[in-house]
């Protein structure tokens, strides 16, 4: 990282699955203009990109190469895998599964490091994902970790699949957040836990828009504001 890009104001917030993290970062990256990376989105196409070619998902060579040379692109509101659009793709709880799986292996997350970083445009940038605030921009200005019950978390899961056509049972959605939550807090390697210095946010009973303005405080108090 050079030095200009250095002193650009980065926001992390990291946090579980189903946190609600990825909908605030980007609604917190609208209200101050700031660029927006969803690091979960990455892995999501490592696995998927994976899944496609028949690679084992605890292959760990063979997925951290694809992982480097992965033709991920965010435009036009989408994600796009090479010429292939898999917005939708990439949720599915498969891929999601598969994800949690490739973060774990440590050349996976080495691979993807400097991908992560070369988000850090002027004029800023919102970061969500696991080790946002603790690994990937260690030294943001603003650190957030929310989180909720696994309960409260599968059900908004569940109300996702559902909306979108999609089956989904709710018993077998709080153990699957377990199972991540246990997977993703015991990997040996950048494991989900809060910077030292985030604020804990639990969304479990606070909407949406209560924790954008949470994060919006907390950057400005962050700014000497």
């Amino acid at each position: 990282m050079n030095t200009a890009s250095a002193s650009l104001p980065v926001i992390t917030i990291d946090g579980p699955s189903a946190s609600g993290k990825g909908t605030v970062a980007e609604r917190v990256a609208t209200a101050l203009g700031f660029h927006f990376l969803d690091s979960g989105a990455l892995y999501r196409l490592t696995a998927l990109s994976a899944m496609k070619q028949g690679v084992a998902l605890d292959d760990e060579a063979a997925v951290a190469q694809l992982a480097a040379a992965l033709p991920a692109t965010f435009r036009d509101g989408a994600v796009w895998l090479a010429e292939e659009n898999v917005t939708d793709t990439i949720r599915a709880e498969a891929v999601g599964e598969g994800a949690s799986k490739v973060a774990a292996l440590p050349a996976v997350r080495a691979a993807l490091l400097d991908r992560q970083r070369a988000y850090r445009q002027a004029p800023g940038l919102v970061a969500d994902g696991r080790d946002m605030g603790t690994v990937v921009f260690a030294d943001a200005l603003a650190k957030v970790f929310l989180t909720a019950s696994a309960e409260a978390r599968a059900e908004r899961r569940y109300k996702q699949l559902i909306e979108k056509g999609n089956s989904a049972n709710l018993p077998a959605l709080v153990a699957d957040m377990q199972a991540r939550d246990a997977r993703d807090t015991a990997r040996a390697v950048a494991p989900l836990k809060p910077a030292a210095d985030a604020l804990l946010l639990d969304t479990t009973q606070m909407d949406i828009e209560s924790a954008v303005r949470a994060v919006l405080s907390h950057y400005q108090r962050k700014q000497g504001n």
